[in-house]
């Protein structure tokens, strides 16, 4: 799993659940080996920087089979009940089981330097020489510096909420299920779960953990696998007040891999609406097709930003490829994968794919704005230049949002946009803004002489 990760830039959500029930491994186990897995690629940096102290040596120096065992037995001494002896042994163990030759002696001396001391010991060990506050957040809870301090500008004049936001982006998060509007209520599949309902969407409930797959609920597609937060997209994107009648014409801008597109299509049903789906990626255009196949939902293969569609949809949602930030606690490797310099280019995408949403949607409809990510990069400066055209209004999405039977709305800030957290809502960090074309006046102003 570890090699797949570092090698084929394997995503571990997607590839480790198939991997355990090939292994038909019994729960407690699969717990285990979830745990190791998430967690180790969670904290990879921290445990990088513990190694190369008590290894006396870069990492880079070391070979990458042996490194990945040597994670995996640090994370087991600083972040498990394991015992130091069991986990330094069977870390030795595997690396002769893996035909790494002389390498048990080093995993061994390795992992005995780590288990000299507990995690608190080598934070502050490697906290030494840091004064700057929100560089000592990032070492003690497994952040790169720059996304824990794009998430204090984020917060802005919150900011001392960072430590707490800190920790619940490094708790494993639990399993966010969506009833399917039309089909099945939060309060039926809660029941038939086992879950609780959730507080943000009228149509989540939640599971601490387990295999969703698994599931007749979803196995019947009732419900699906997706974060309360993408659910509260698609529903803002359903319910954002139009000028004029809706006249069911839906569009999806970006609607791979279909997570959103399933929530708009069984909203769009019940309204008697169609959505129009738009993917560039033929592969994740036919995950799209697949996921909605019983929905009214259409899925093209087009480039959002020229898309060859006829102009006039009433509603757009434009979920915008990001740096998904705001994703990094269900996407464990991530936080290592992702640089600084990832935002710029991400930026004139989503403005490009913004200009050609605010093409397709009619005077008086709607774009809904979305990025799995709060950096201010990417959400409000992002707004704010659109906001200063002529044609667009700004709706203040925290409205619409307590317009939603069910859902709780505490804590969404000042608006007009909103900024859902981890620690606040329990749910991924989505940003969303609503921007409505405004109708242009037919009959031009008349010049006195």
């Amino acid at each position: 799993m570890m090699t797949a990760v570092r090698e084929r830039a394997a995503y571990a959500n997607l590839l480790l659940p198939s991997e355990l029930r090939k292994a038909r491994l019994d729960t407690r186990d699969a717990a285990l080996a979830t745990e190791l897995t998430y967690g180790t690629l969670r904290t990879q940096g921290l445990l990088d920087r513990i190694i190369a102290e008590a290894a006396g040596r870069p990492v880079e120096e070391i070979d990458p089979p042996v490194l990945d065992l040597v994670r995996l037995g640090a994370y087991q001494l600083l972040f498990t009940r394991i015992g130091a002896h069991a986990a330094v042994d069977t870390s030795v163990e595997a690396a002769r089981t893996q035909g790494l030759g002389r390498a048990g002696a080093f995993v061994n001396a390795v992992l005995r330097k780590v288990s000299a001391q507990d995690l608190d010991g080598w934070v502050a060990v490697l906290r030494k020489d840091v004064t700057d506050p929100v560089a000592r957040l990032a070492v003690g809870t497994a952040h790169p510096e720059w996304i824990a301090r794009a998430f204090a500008e984020s917060l802005g004049a919150d900011a001392a909420e960072l430590p707490e936001l800190l920790a619940a982006d490094d708790a494993r998060p639990k399993v966010h299920l969506a009833a399917l509007p039309g089909a099945i209520s939060a309060e039926e599949l809660a029941l038939v779960t086992g879950g609780t309902e959730g507080v943000v969407s009228p149509y989540a409930v939640h599971l601490d953990s387990g295999d969703p797959g698994t599931l007749e609920a979803v196995r019947d597609r009732l419900a699906t696998v997706q974060d309360e937060g993408s659910q509260v997209v698609a529903i803002a994107a359903s319910r954002a007040p139009l000028v004029g009648e809706d006249g069911g014409r839906w569009l999806d801008l970006c609607a791979g891999p279909g997570g959103k597109a399933v929530m708009l299509g069984a909203l769009a049903e019940i309204e008697g609406a169609t959505v129009t789906g738009v993917e560039v990626s033929e592969h994740r255009a036919d995950l799209v097709r697949e996921a909605t196949r019983d929905l009214p939902v259409t899925v093209l293969t087009a480039d959002g930003r020229d898309p060859g569609l006829e102009p006039g949809f009433d509603r757009v949602l434009l979920d915008a490829p990001c740096s998904g930030l705001g994703a990094l606690r269900r996407r464990p490797e991530a936080r290592w994968r992702k640089t600084a310099a990832d935002i710029p280019g991400l930026v004139v995408l989503q403005r490009e794919l913004l200009e050609s949403a605010l093409r397709l949607v009619r005077p008086g409809g709607v774009v809904l704005y979305a990025t799995c990510s709060p950096h201010l990069s990417e959400t409000v400066s992002m707004i704010r230049e659109a906001n200063r055209r002529d044609d667009v209004e700004l709706l203040d999405v925290r409205e619409i949002l307590e317009g939603i039977d069910g859902a709780a709305t505490e804590g969404l800030g000042d608006g007009p946009w909103v900024q859902l957290w981890p620690h606040r809502h329990g749910t991924d960090a989505m940003f969303m803004a609503g921007l409505r074309r405004v109708a242009s006046d037919p009959t031009p102003p008349t010049r006195e002489d």
